[in-house]
């Protein structure tokens, strides 16, 4: 029942946690933040120290006991047989079968324990022969037999018999106190962590309270962030003229905008028109000016040289030759480029400044302006809906507080909390009383190592007196008392051997059986989690459930809910949610539908109906203004004339070299009259050419006129190439845009309004999907249940209590053993350190090779 209180803990995050995802688009990531997390107290591992080589020793000799795997199927079948009715049927007569599979059983449970069963057998027999042989050598010392008879033999390797007696008990001394250091040391450590338990056992109790306390406050802290999201929302329907306005203008704007651009590229291109045209007229007339000036005057030159030429000096036979050459060349002064009879252009510059009277531009602009407009638009006719909207969120955020309000919370964490409390009160009430056993413990096995300490003493005190007593010059009738003293010492430790050795290890064949096999049973399997997969077979500890931790805590033991998934999952320190499959106790839609409110949101914002049909993208003057432009005749100039004219050189020949000629035939000529007048007319070129033609090829005036007029011409020409067909193009392109707002937008709308909703929904989305996240992570994380497991289990009851105990009786079981060696030695070294009544003595009066006993 408390469990399940517990897990009712979860109830409001696993309700929003477990709705499905209705849309599948991304939207803007929200920040929710982090659940707030405590940390833990409890660090559940344990370092033994430098005690921990001897654990190690031990375990490596329980593996040589014990080298054989967990017999699963073996605990299996037992438990089976134990906890089921089973054993019913094994009485039954014809289940001959099931008899036969417990005997196996058995049989497998006694291979599995041989290596403890052969040791406890050998530690039995040690205990019932041990008092039996001591009790037979006591009657036979008393006989004067085994060494009781106090004459001492004498032999020639007596002193090197005697070092060798000394030697192997001293070494068998040394084992036996490195076994009593290891049992006291065990002894020790086992009290020192029964008593700092305390602390670590508090430490849980104060995890499992943040474990509790904090778990409601996570809840809210999920419950609260819903409040991200509305707002989010919110935020978003306020602004759906920039959200939805701008997506629906997006898309109307690939092909709204390229028409607009194309109509303002023509309204520019009809200004561009204007200026090229008045280029082109005043650079004629700048270019006819100066050219008809030079013309007139080479017009003169050319008369007044033909007057000369027509002269009866060039009569004569020897001047006729030449003055023909020269008046066959008179043709050549003349100008090339005749820019006055390249036709006008104001005809075309006159309709063109009448088309201009409509600024075509500005219309342009306002189609752009009421085009940009639609965001505004947009959130104009969508006033309706936001209201709607925001009061099913309002009722989604009360719904969720009124169901998180009516569930009993804080009744929960009372009855836990005073669970708790009464689990800490009992562990005060009662650990001293564990304290107080511990310490009678701690006793017992003091005594137990303070026998083995004082057949110890007796030894070393045999050792040191004998060995320093000793005299090889007295003979064993006279040896010292230091001597003799040494060897009641040994005779001393040597009884005591026989009188506690056997209670020793009573001791240990209890300890040894009941700590090995918990080590090999219990703590071994728990760490590598194969005794959880035993607990988790089905039907195992109760016959009629599938799954036994399901039944327990969930009441459905068909819930694939196992201790091994459990303990892992909080050993990650996951969600409880997660850990105890809580998803299978809870139908979402019978505590909190939101998918339902999701859809109503996602109804309403379908119904948008968003109308563009008063965009105007460019009216009727505009259009027929680009009508207008095309008609201007501006496609009808001969720019061929105009390319020519500007492309000829100014005259047909370089006056210059010209005049030069001509003075060169005017030397030929003789001295006189004529040649002096061809040499005047030869200067007055030169002059012309100086004063005229460098200036028109030259001046910035003229060169100006001359570059305006041709990219002029080339502008006129590019822009008026196939005008008619692109005017009709652009005004198509108006006219489609025109056409898709007023009759296709309603589509694009549509598109866009599921974009925009499935933006919106999407935020719901994210908010189920952190809530999800948070529930299986942080919300009510069962590190705590974990750490106690392991506090009782692998700290307490395995590091603490078995590897002690194992510890233990593996250094009193050495020295059992090596109690028996140490009898034999001390016994066979007692003889040459204690006095003797009797000695071997040779007389020499006597017959020789005859000895004689002195008394």
């Amino acid at each position: 029942m408390a469990v399940e209180l517990l897990l009712l803990l979860l109830l409001c995050g696993s309700t929003i946690s477990e709705m499905q995802p209705i849309h599948k688009s991304p939207p803007g990531t929200l920040d929710f933040g982090f659940v707030p997390v405590k940390t833990y107290d409890t660090h559940a591992y344990y370092e033994p120290g430098p005690i921990g080589i001897l654990f190690s020793i031990v375990h490596s000799f329980l593996y040589v006991v014990q080298p054989n795997s967990f017999p699963q199927e073996v605990i299996r079948k037992l438990a089976q047989q134990k906890f089921g009715n089973i054993q019913n049927d094994y009485q039954k007569p014809e289940n001959v079968v099931l008899t036969l599979q417990l005997f196996l059983s058995e049989l497998q449970a006694i291979y599995y324990e041989i290596g403890f069963i052969i040791c406890a057998a050998l530690g039995l027999l040690f205990v019932l022969l041990l008092p039996l042989v001591g009790l037979c050598f006591c009657m036979c010392r008393c006989c004067d037999n085994c060494g009781g008879e106090m004459h001492q033999r004498q032999k020639k390797n007596a002193d090197c018999r005697r070092g060798c007696f000394a030697t192997f008990l001293f070494v068998t001394s040394l084992i036996i106190s490195i076994g009593v250091l290891c049992a006291y040391a065990a002894n020790q450590h086992l009290t020192d962590q029964v008593r700092g338990a305390k602390h670590l056992m508090y430490s849980n109790f104060k995890d499992l309270r943040i474990f509790l306390n904090d778990t409601p406050g996570q809840i809210d802290y999920l419950v609260s962030q819903y409040n991200t999201t509305k707002e989010k929302v919110l935020s978003d329907l306020n602004n759906v003229g920039p959200l939805l306005g701008f997506r629906v203008q997006e898309q109307l704007g690939k092909e709204v905008r390229p028409a607009l651009d194309a109509a303002l590229a023509m309204a520019g291109a009809i200004r561009e028109t204007k200026e090229a045209l008045e280029n082109v007229s005043v650079s004629v007339e700048v270019l006819q000016e100066g050219t008809e000036r030079l013309h007139a005057n080479l017009t003169d030159v050319k008369a007044h040289l033909s007057n000369t030429l027509n002269d009866s000096a060039c009569s004569a036979p020897q001047v006729a030759s030449t003055c023909n050459m020269i008046r066959n060349s008179l043709h050549q002064l003349n100008i090339n480029a005749n820019y006055s009879g390249l036709p006008s252009v104001n005809l075309q510059l006159a309709k063109v400044n009448d088309v201009l009277k409509i600024d075509l531009s500005s219309l342009v602009q306002k189609g752009y302006t009421a085009f940009n407009d639609t965001p505004d638009l947009v959130m104009n006719q969508t006033r309706n809906i936001l209201s709607d909207i925001q009061n099913v969120l309002e009722s989604v955020g009360s719904n969720i507080t009124s169901f998180t309000k009516s569930l009993p919370v804080e009744k929960i964490i009372a009855d836990f909390t005073m669970y708790l409390s009464q689990s800490e009160a009992y562990v005060q009430d009662y650990f001293p009383v564990v304290e107080q056993y511990d310490f009678y413990r701690w006793l017992v096995c003091l005594i137990l190592c303070c026998m083995v300490i004082l057949i110890l003493v007796f030894y070393y005190l045999g050792l040191l007196c004998g060995t320093c007593g000793y005299d090889r010059h007295a003979s064993p009738t006279t040896r010292g008392c230091v001597s003799n003293t040494g060897g009641n010492f040994l005779m001393a430790g040597v009884g005591f051997s026989f009188i506690f050795s056997w209670v020793l290890m009573i001791v240990v064949v209890v300890t040894f059986v009941t700590g090995g096999n918990v080590e090999k049973l219990v703590c071994e399997p728990f760490e590598d989690k194969t005794l959880f997969k035993v607990f988790d077979t089905p039907y195992l500890l109760n016959q009629h459930w599938k799954n036994y931790l399901s039944g327990i805590l969930l009441k459905n033991p068909d819930i694939n809910l196992t201790f091994e998934k459990v303990y892992s999952d909080c050993k990650e320190n996951k969600g409880i949610y997660t850990s105890l499959h809580l998803e299978s106790l809870f139908n979402i839609n019978e505590f909190l539908n939101i998918s339902m409110y999701t859809e109503e949101v996602s109804l309403k914002i379908e119904h948008i109906n968003i109308n563009l049909s008063g965009i105007i993208l460019l009216d009727a003057p505009g259009r027929q203004n680009l009508l207008n432009f095309s008609s201007s005749g501006v496609d009808g100039i001969n720019f061929a004339a105009y390319l020519t004219e500007i492309n000829k050189s100014i005259t047909k020949v370089d006056l210059l070299s010209f005049a030069n000629d001509l003075e060169a035939r005017a030397d030929q000529l003789p001295r006189g009259a004529l040649e002096n007048a061809l040499k005047g007319h030869a200067n007055s070129i030169r002059t012309i050419h100086d004063q005229q033609v460098i200036p028109l090829e030259q001046a910035m005036k003229y060169v100006k006129a001359r570059s305006t007029l041709n990219r002029s011409i080339r502008l006129l020409q590019k822009t008026s190439s196939e005008l008619m067909e692109k005017v009709k193009n652009v005004i198509n392109a108006v006219n489609a845009a025109q056409l898709l707002i007023n009759n296709n937008a309603s589509l694009v709308i549509v598109q866009e309004t599921k974009k925009y909703m499935d933006m919106i929904i999407g935020y719901f989305e994210q908010y189920v999907n952190w809530v999800k996240e948070s529930v299986t992570m942080d919300v009510a994380a069962c590190k705590p249940i974990a750490n106690v497991i392991d506090t009782a289990v692998d700290i307490f009851l395995c590091s603490y209590v078995t590897d002690s105990v194992n510890t233990f009786w593996f250094g009193l079981g050495g020295c059992s053993i090596f109690l028996i060696p140490a009898i034999i030695f001390a016994v066979k070294l007692s003889k040459y350190y204690r006095r003797m009544d009797t000695e071997d003595v040779y007389d020499d009066s006597s017959v020789s090779g005859t000895w004689h006993f002195t008394l």
